[in-house]
């Protein structure tokens, strides 16, 4: 699944027409850089997340009430804690998921 994901996010990186090359290392990224971060990336970080918080044995489907409601959570958890890692924010709300 993890595979899948990982091409899908690659392909669609590959097709996008970007100003310059970056890595997003999202170790080093907090709550409030995440939150004052372009459109573009928001959206990248966010199908990254999705795809690395399912299971092994998940479906290849993207659940989208599902991704907008926990894109929605990530928000109101950020916007409450900006100091927080993200790595840190996601793991506390999305990891017994996994």
């Amino acid at each position: 699944m993890k595979f899948f994901t990982t091409a899908l996010v690659a392909g669609m990186l590959g097709c996008c027409n970007f100003a310059q090359a970056a890595q997003i290392d999202l170790s080093t990224w907090t709550c409030h850089k995440f939150q004052s971060a372009g459109k573009e990336d928001v959206g990248v970080i966010l199908a990254w997340l999705d795809g690395y918080y399912k299971g092994e044995n998940d479906p290849p489907v993207i659940d989208t009430d599902k991704f907008v409601a926990n894109a929605k959570k990530l928000g109101e958890y950020c916007a409450a804690h900006p100091e927080i890692g993200l790595i840190t924010a996601t793991d506390t709300l999305f990891k017994a998921a996994k």
